[in-house]
């Protein structure tokens, strides 16, 4: 099945006038910066690629053909030039009060991707600006990249109910392209036993966001620290039997969370593999991680104290003894110094440090990092 990015062109890929919105002539024809070199890039991958846009009037007096299709066809001169080409284009004149069917984010330009087995909407994508342009992807039935500043982006999402449509908040077409062709690392996991019920959503490529409640406090600050310390996003909500005793939600939470990272990890391709060690002001927490696919795990780390703020400190061995089991990865740690609540946080830091080194990708090699060709 043929996989489709469904692409916006004013704000996406040239530059949008803020004054009329119109490109209506050859002087206001300016390319979004990287945005050549990346498509041409991404033209070598497996997806069609179709424009999509909203021309309002377009044909009429306010915005003749002419002004129109005079930098359009520049602009697709320009982008032929390094080899991209659009398998189609779809163009809609309508104004937003018509109401039409055509307009985005309405998909009556698109219908032969919908119900046509031919297409894999779940593998395919809309990048634009705009939400209209999430609205479309939502409509479509595939992933939005939403082309918009990070912060800027997330925060005009959440006003919506258009998160869970989102695959990708940026304005670089570098991360685009980095994303599309390593493929994407969010996953969505849930356990439910007699004991606790989870829900998890990993992104390996997060930036670092957290909302986290476990019903421990200190675990829930403990967990922080993992996406604080490393590039990943982390959303978990646990009921737990913590009437009876804190164990089943530790040990609960350390399997879902391992078996996460082994499903975002996928098959591997172009990750570090390895990493990590740090001081905690007095202490010294040393962790060395691999994603190998083997398991061995070593704990070198005494504490004096039962409890930490309201946590176990006999769990903490535990909770990584069955993150790496969930894992299959091969998981040292290492902490000496005098305070218990440094000492903790140094080994949860530095395990955030070794995840950030070990499942970092190279964009331009996403060779298998084993001299086994299999991990």
């Amino acid at each position: 099945m043929k996989k489709v990015l469904f692409i916006d062109r004013d704000g996406t890929i040239i530059k949008e006038p803020l004054v009329d919105f119109q490109i209506d002539s050859l002087s206001k024809l300016d390319f979004v910066p990287y945005a050549i070199s990346s498509l041409s890039h991404i033209s070598k991958l497996d997806f069609e690629m179709t424009l999509v846009s909203n021309q309002d009037g377009l044909g009429t007096e306010s915005f003749p053909e002419q002004d129109f299709y005079v930098p359009q066809n520049k602009m697709l001169e320009v982008l032929s030039g390094e080899g991209v080409t659009f398998d189609d284009i779809f163009i809609d004149s309508s104004f937003e009060e018509d109401n039409s069917i055509n307009r985005k984010p309405r998909t009556g330009m698109l219908t032969k991707y919908i119900n046509n087995d031919d297409y894999d909407l779940k593998g395919s994508f809309v990048i634009g600006d705009r939400l209209t342009d999430v609205e479309l992807a939502k409509n479509l039935g595939v992933k939005a990249i939403f082309f918009r500043d990070s912060k800027e982006g997330r925060k005009m999402l959440e006003c919506t109910q258009l998160c869970s449509y989102v695959a990708l908040v940026t304005d670089s077409w570098v991360d685009i392209y980095e994303f599309l062709r390593l493929g994407d690392r969010r996953v969505c996991v849930s356990r439910k036993t007699k004991e606790t019920e989870i829900m998890m959503v990993l992104d390996l490529d997060g930036r670092g966001e957290s909302s986290i409640d476990t019903g421990l406090n200190f675990f829930n600050h403990m967990l922080d620290q993992l996406t604080h310390h490393s590039p990943i996003s982390l959303e978990l909500r646990v009921k737990g039997d913590l009437k009876v005793d804190e164990h089943h939600t530790i040990e609960d939470v350390a399997i879902v969370l391992g078996e996460a990272l082994g499903i975002a990890l996928g098959d591997k391709r172009g990750i570090e593999r390895y990493g990590f060690a740090l001081p905690m002001d007095e202490c010294d927490a040393l962790v060395v991680l691999d994603f190998g696919g083997r398991i061995d795990f070593r704990w070198d780390v005494e504490f004096q104290r039962e409890m930490i703020g309201d946590m176990p400190t006999e769990m903490f061995e535990h909770f990584f003894k069955s993150l790496s089991q969930g894992a299959k990865c091969n998981l040292h740690i290492e902490a000496k110094g005098s305070n218990e609540h440094h000492k903790i946080e140094g080994v949860f830091k530095a395990f955030a440090g070794s995840l950030k080194m070990a499942i970092k990708r190279d964009v331009f090699n996403i060779s298998l990092p084993s001299s086994k060709g299999l991990l």
